[in-house]
């Protein structure tokens, strides 16, 4: 996630690696810290691979800054990993986060759609963090009061994203 949210940010703007980073942990951070030991290396391996250019520009106050830009093959990429998310795109929530952070760069509002159904369809295939055997346990046939309130927080969350998920493809079907 950290190279896809690396071309969701240079799409918008080309950025320097401090500004890159803030932004970064703006959306992740919470959940997976960025440390420059991982940030760095993974802009090298896009660099190399053609999908982004740095540019030495003077820096205001200081030293050098080396500014990187998002290069045609990387927009595509981009394009491309938002069009064909990996499951775990979809089923993990802070990696749908950031793909949902970036979905307005695919400009067809069915490829946006496919992408929104296929977070749907996760969503309304019966789950739980519990179970009895095979059978998925709800909130309120738990006694412990923390396993309910997971079960509970859950439930709200998935409620919320349900009625915004289907209000948003009604919107984009009809576009």
């Amino acid at each position: 996630m950290l190279e896809f949210a690396i071309l969701g940010f240079l799409y918008d703007a080309p950025l320097h690696g401090y500004e890159l980073r803030k932004r970064i942990t703006a959306l992740t951070g919470h959940v997976r810290p960025v440390a420059e030991s991982t940030l760095y290396p993974a802009i090298k391996r896009l660099e190399k691979a053609g999908l982004l250019a740095r540019e030495t520009q003077p820096g205001s106050a200081a030293a050098p800054r080396h500014v990187l830009t998002l290069t045609g093959a990387g927009r595509d990429e981009l394009r491309h990993r938002l069009r064909e998310p990996a499951r775990s795109d979809i089923t993990d929530e802070n990696r749908w986060f950031t793909v949902l952070a970036f979905l307005r760069h695919l400009e067809s509002p069915r490829e946006q759609a496919d992408v929104l159904r296929r977070r749907l369809e996760f969503l309304e295939e019966p789950a739980s963090f519990f179970y009895d055997g095979e059978r998925p346990l709800r909130a309120e046939e738990l006694a412990d009061p923390f396993r309910r309130g997971i079960l509970t927080i859950a439930r709200a969350t998935s409620r919320a994203e349900l009625t915004w998920l289907h209000d948003t493809l009604a919107s984009l079907d009809t576009a």
